[in-house]
């Protein structure tokens, strides 16, 4: 008795462990089912295993040669493997309440290779030096990934929303056509910049509430095609702005316009200067309600747009940091200096992407593998994905509400592993388990 007694809880321990896994992998849309489990085994075991290489994870040839098979496979693509981690995002994001900030950024992962060609050749750069003190060249492939990440207002991570792999092969000599044809006159869909109109489309289909989602995007993503489709599809877009736009009648710009709107208040943050000593720094205020007009190449075709333009920037000139100088447009309302805040508080959170990014890079080190195609590289990214996004969600969870209880994120067996190794104070040792001890 006592035996099957310790098998069945450790068989629902193990249900326990597994139960994100099932939820991430179990919608997946994979056409052989053997293909669903296949994956479901090389999720687990670079969970299981983060940062280490797939024979290291795997242990056993047949396994790794099976998982080797799995990212090779023309059946396999980014999308599949992500299909069922957008069903479970969609679940998170129907659950949560409120406005949902959908942060989009592109990232670069590089390679050596001795055959670049397999991967994307994209630029040379210097090696270390040799014994004569010289540094050869090498070429550096580098595959790009563009994705949109959900996060509540509070900074949780709920999930991808929307994922797109590629290399600039395609767009090679861009720059030098830039000097032949003007890029305003060049339309959308053959640009690069595309993919910011991708994500946000492919993104609000998948949540179902357009209203409930503000797409947020640094300078890169100010296209008017942005701005003239998140109006299309009813939804909301939060951009830092770089291109001073014509606006109203046509005979002056965004910047006219700001130049002659009124202070409307000030907001203090804490803020590092370059050698990590905080300060505070007090932001001036300004917004205004404008009509924004379509460049003039393509007038003819996207209508003009009234949206709102919000300046924030820092009063007097900080000696040992640059000046703090943030303009944003977007097609919400502000019509009080707490709205301001709160649009500049959610444009904040969009450094969130850059550290989900980051975890790929630094803890999958997804830089660090040696499969030799690109298709191979974007499979076992998107798995790393997910990785990357428990890894941040937990982490997340614990800093916005470490009052909640352990086994939201843990189960009782890595609790109690992590109670041998962290041992009780006198206050906690008769307290319940929580996130934050």
């Amino acid at each position: 008795m006592t035996n099957r007694g310790g098998r069945k809880r450790a068989s629902e321990e193990a249900c326990d462990a597994n139960a994100w896994l099932n939820e991430e992998a179990g919608q997946s849309r994979f056409r052989d089912e053997r293909l669903g489990k296949r994956f479901r085994l090389v999720l687990e075991r670079l969970w299981s295993c983060i940062g280490q290489s797939i024979p290291m994870a795997f242990q056993d040839w047949c396994n790794t040669k099976a998982a080797y098979r799995f990212l090779s496979n023309p059946k396999v693509s980014e999308q599949v493997i992500l299909s069922g981690h957008f069903e479970a995002t969609r679940s998170r994001f129907a659950a949560s309440g409120g406005p949902v900030l959908i942060l989009q950024d592109t990232t670069e992962f590089s390679y050596k290779r001795e055959r670049p060609e397999l991967i994307g050749s994209t630029r040379k750069v210097p090696s270390r030096p040799d014994k004569k003190r010289q540094s050869p060249k090498h070429t550096v492939c580098e595959i790009l990934m563009h994705s949109s990440l959900a996060v509540t207002t509070q900074g949780i991570p709920l999930g991808l929303a929307a994922i797109k792999f590629w290399s600039r092969k395609k767009f090679k000599g861009c720059d030098a056509l830039k000097r032949k044809i003007n890029p305003t006159r060049v339309p959308i869909e053959e640009k690069e910049s595309y993919r910011w109109l991708e994500n946000l489309r492919q993104s609000t289909a998948l949540f179902g509430e357009p209203n409930r989602c503000v797409h947020v995007g640094d300078r890169e993503s100010d296209i008017y095609e942005l701005f003239c489709l998140a109006h299309e599809l009813q939804t909301n877009f939060l951009v830092r702005t770089c291109v001073d736009r014509l606006a109203g009648d046509g005979n002056h710009t965004i910047a006219h316009e700001m130049d002659e709107a009124c202070l409307k208040g000030v907001h203090q943050i804490a803020v590092r200067d370059q050698n990590g000593k905080v300060e505070r720094a007090v932001l001036e205020l300004r917004y205004r309600r404008i009509t924004i007009l379509p460049p003039i190449g393509k007038q003819r075709r996207y209508p003009a747009l009234s949206l709102t333009i919000i300046h924030a920037v820092e009063q007097g000139l900080p000696k040992a940091r640059k000046r703090i100088e943030w303009k944003l447009i977007t097609n919400l309302p502000v019509t009080s200096r707490r709205q301001a805040i709160e649009k500049l508080d959610w444009y904040a959170l969009r450094w969130k992407i850059e550290v989900f990014h980051k975890i790929l890079k630094s803890g999958c080190k997804a830089e660090e593998s040696k499969l030799r195609t690109a298709d191979r590289l974007a499979n076992l990214i998107a798995v790393f994905c997910i990785v990357s996004w428990r890894i941040f969600w937990i982490t997340t969870v614990n800093r916005a509400a470490p009052q909640l209880p352990a086994e939201i994120a843990m189960t009782p067996t890595e609790i109690q592993l992590l109670d041998q190794l962290v041992k009780d104070t006198a206050k906690t040792s008769t307290a319940e388990p929580l996130l934050y001890r």
